[in-house]
C-alpha cells in the first residue's frame, strides 16, 4: 500500500499537476494540504475521473485538507475535537483497514507571535487526541505537513535556523512528543541521501541552491513500522513550472 502526502499550495492552481501524479505514481491514498479551496468549490468530479474518492474538508485562501483514496474512506473525522478552532487543519478517514490522519500543523509565523503559541497549543492537542486514536486504531499513519524540521540533518543550515520557527527547541519538543505516543518516522527507517528536503522558500533560488528543510512527514504506528518498505521523497514536482514549495513524500507498506 503506496501513502502519500503533498501539501499543493492552492489545489486550484496544482490541480493538473497532482492528476499527472496520481497517474504516474497510483498511490493508494494521499492526504493534501493547503487546498485553499471551500467545499463547494473542491473538484471532486476530476479526482473521480482520475481514479479516487475524495473527503475534504477545507476554506478560502487558507489551510484545507484532503484525503484521496481508491475506494471511499469511512469513519470521516474533521479537526480535533480537544481544540475549538475556526481553520481547517485535520481530516482523519479509514482504508483498507488502515487509520489515516492528515493534519496541516500551523506556520507559527515567527517564536515572539501569538501564532507560535498557537501553534504549540495546537499540537500539544495534537499529541492528546492521536493517544486515544491509536487506542482505537493500531494501524494508523500520520500523514502531512508538520511544519517541523525536527533534526539537524533535516535543516541546510541549522546554526542559520536555530532558534526559528520551524526549527525551534519548543516545536522539535512537540514533534518528539508524538514519536513517544509510539509513532515513527517513516522516512528515518530507511538510509537517506544527504539533504533530503521537502520543502524550499520561493525566494533566494533556494531550490535550485537546495537550501531546504525537511518539513513534512509521514508518521506510522508501531504496527505499521514492520511492515514499511520504502520512503522517499519525490522532488521532481518541484522542479516544474508555477510548482508548489513543497515535494509529495511517500512511504510503501506491504500488503
Amino acid at each position: 500500500m503506496k501513502l502519500a502526502s503533498w501539501n499543493v499550495n492552492s489545489l486550484k492552481i496544482r490541480l493538473p499537476q497532482l492528476i499527472d501524479w496520481l497517474a504516474r505514481e497510483e498511490p493508494d491514498a494521499v492526504c493534501l494540504q493547503e487546498t485553499k479551496l471551500e467545499d463547494a468549490e473542491f473538484p471532486a468530479l476530476e479526482l473521480e475521473a482520475a481514479g479516487y474518492k475524495a473527503a475534504f474538508f477545507g476554506q478560502r485562501t487558507y489551510n484545507g485538507v484532503a484525503l484521496l483514496t481508491r475506494d471511499a474512506a469511512s469513519d470521516i473525522a474533521i479537526n480535533l475535537p480537544n481544540f475549538p478552532d475556526e481553520q481547517k487543519r485535520v481530516l482523519a478517514g479509514t482504508v483498507a483497514g488502515l487509520r489515516v490522519v492528515c493534519i496541516y500543523v500551523p506556520n507559527g509565523q515567527t517564536v515572539a507571535s501569538d501564532k507560535y503559541r498557537y501553534k504549540l497549543a495546537w499540537l500539544d492537542a495534537l499529541q492528546g487526541w492521536l493517544a486515544d486514536e491509536m487506542k482505537r486504531y493500531p494501524r494508523l499513519a500520520v500523514l502531512g505537513d508538520f511544519n517541523i524540521a525536527p533534526e539537524e540533518e533535516d535543516v541546510y543550515d541549522p546554526r542559520l535556523w536555530e532558534g526559528k520557527v520551524l526549527f525551534s527547541k519548543p516545536e522539535r519538543t512537540a514533534f518528539r512528543g508524538l514519536l513517544e505516543l509510539g509513532l515513527k518516522d517513516s522516512f528515518r527507517l530507511f538510509e537517506q541521501p544527504p539533504r533530503s528536503f521537502s520543502w524550499w522558500d520561493y525566494r533566494m533560488n533556494a531550490y535550485k541552491r537546495k537550501l531546504g528543510l525537511r518539513i513534512d512527514h509521514i508518521l506510522v504506528s508501531e504496527e505499521l513500522e514492520g511492515i514499511a518498505r520504502s520512503s522517499r521523497i519525490d522532488t521532481s514536482l518541484r522542479g516544474l513550472e508555477r510548482p508548489s514549495d513543497h515535494a509529495p513524500v511517500i512511504t510503501v507498506l506491504a500488503d
